[in-house]
């Protein structure tokens, strides 16, 4: 699993809640909270963390700019995090192999991989697409943590 099986074991405990991070323009470091999980990557097949986020948003401009993030999972006092380039997948942002029909898919997967449920597929995917998600798939090149067990 490319090294990200603590991660993975991670997300459940805390609603999948991450803290993802990326570079503004001047270097510093921007920083939120989202709902992140380990899928394949729907191209490359490559286990990934998986995250969604809204078009428009902050996070998403200093991805387009500079394409790499941080995403860090806690459970209790246990932590991993998982540090590399990221691919971004939306309305905005074509990747080649992701066509609508796909990324439809790719966001219901990355939302479920980060613990979540829906009993209203339909209406998940209109606020989706409204909001003109964006898939945001980080490819670990550095994995770190303290696992205790």
């Amino acid at each position: 699993m490319s090294g990200l099986e603590d991660f993975a074991r991670l997300v459940p405990g805390d609603h999948g809640l991450c803290v993802v991070s990326t570079l503004r323009a001047d270097g510093t470091i921007q920083s939120s909270v989202v709902n992140a999980g380990v899928l394949a990557h729907p191209v490359t097949g490559a286990q990934v963390v998986g995250l969604v986020a809204v078009g428009g948003t902050r996070k998403v401009a200093n991805l387009r700019a500079r394409p790499r993030a941080n995403v860090v999972v806690r459970a209790g006092w246990e932590w991993a995090a998982a540090e590399g380039p990221v691919d971004l997948a939306g309305p905005d942002d074509p990747l080649p192999g992701v066509d609508d029909e796909r990324l439809r898919l790719l966001l219901r997967e990355i939302f479920t991989a980060a613990g979540g449920t829906h009993d209203d597929w339909p209406t998940y995917d209109r606020t989706m697409a409204e909001e003109r998600r964006v898939a945001v798939l980080l490819t670990p090149e550095r994995i770190s943590g303290n696992r205790s067990s």
